[in-house]
């Protein structure tokens, strides 16, 4: 009974329940919903499940670095740009390449745009670590500039190339898996393991709950605040690659439009606190899977376009709202406040009293 209680206390559980709700919805409309399929042409897997988890590689992501730059209090509203800063780097380098197959002009179209990411995350963390501008701030005017740089790239006109193996990134597969897929799994493993098998997790969160105070502990937050935004960057990149692999082209307005958004509601929902603290990589994952089911779902049920802010917002509100203690409490025990565990009885708050010595000292 206590681990139930505690599961129903984990924000990613809430986000989990949100993904088969959803999931559930759609099976109503269509029985075979979630039917799995092979496609006679090219005989790899089909069916909405393979879709739902390819649109969230990116999410999945962005929505990582946003993680670690949240959990130090701090937010990042470029990462969209960043998107297609990645993307109109390789479309631009693969669409100078004569040779369609070339692995090596895949491999160089991936570097070069994770690189110019890393350049442009660490002029946010040197403009938050060092200057001391708010993330708020810097990071805005980095989604300008990022989006504005991948303008100049491209020339300001959406960008085509083509490359098999680069395709290959969104529409191959590997055990039955989308390519995109597999590997933000293996980048969210890797990520999970740099974070809680080093300090470095631990830093951060103590960065993010006291600055000062772990100033004070021999900790150096200036290197690990640039580090943060350059993770940040180079996993929206990364995002942006898979975007533009599935269909070979960089939109310089259109692609990782608004996908910060995104990143920011997957790591709420994840249970990371905008105040900063602790931070829940899976948590992030899950919110960024809950993200593509939902717009997968306003697609499926023909939500209006004009509408769909508002769907999504419903949504999102009801499973923020059931990560509430408070409000569970009302839903399932019929109104009250939460209950509080027993323990030892309180002196009650008179001159002596240690609740009253420790607010005047």
């Amino acid at each position: 009974m206590s681990r139930m209680r505690a599961l129903l206390r984990t924000p990613w559980f809430w986000g989990i329940v949100g993904i088969v709700l959803l999931l559930i919805i759609n099976t109503v409309k269509d029985p075979t919903y979630l039917a799995i399929g092979v496609n006679p042409n090219t005989g790899l897997l089909t069916g909405n499940l393979l879709d739902i988890v390819r649109v969230s590689a990116p999410i999945i992501m962005i929505a990582l670095g946003m993680t670690f730059v949240i959990a130090t209090e701090g937010i990042d509203l470029s990462v969209g740009s960043m998107m297609a800063v990645g993307g109109a780097v390789a479309m631009q380098t693969l669409s100078t390449i004569d040779d369609p197959n070339s692995v090596g002009a895949m491999l160089a179209a991936i570097g070069l745009a994770v690189l110019l990411a890393v350049i442009l995350g660490m002029v946010n963390g040197v403009l938050v670590a060092v200057v001391g501008l708010q993330p708020f701030i810097s990071t805005l005017v980095m989604m300008l500039a990022a989006r504005g740089i991948a303008r100049v790239i491209t020339g300001g006109q959406n960008t085509s190339a083509t490359n098999e193996p680069f395709r290959q990134l969104a529409n191959g597969q590997i055990l039955g898996l989308p390519t995109s897929f597999v590997i933000a799994i293996v980048l969210v493993i890797l990520v999970a393991l740099l974070m809680r098998r080093t300090a470095l997790g631990l830093m951060i969160e103590s960065i993010g709950i006291n600055p000062q105070a772990s100033r004070l502990a021999g900790i150096r937050p200036r290197p690990i605040l640039i580090s943060v935004y350059v993770l940040a960057a180079a996993l929206a990149a990364v995002g942006g690659l898979f975007s533009v692999s599935e269909v070979m082209t960089v939109s310089v307005s259109g692609t990782g439009n608004l996908m910060e958004l995104d990143a920011i509601l997957a790591v709420v929902i994840g249970g990371t606190s905008l105040a900063g603290g602790k931070f829940s990589i899976f948590g992030s994952t899950v919110g960024a899977l809950l993200i593509a089911t939902l717009n997968k779902t306003v697609l499926f049920l023909g939500v209006p376009a004009a509408a769909t802010p508002a769907f999504k917002a419903l949504v999102i509100i009801a499973l923020v709202l059931l990560q509430s203690e408070r409000v569970r409490a009302f839903v399932f025990r019929g109104g009250g406040a939460p209950r509080v565990p027993a323990g030892p009885a309180r002196p009650a708050a008179g001159v002596d009293s240690p609740v009253i010595k420790e607010s005047v000292a």
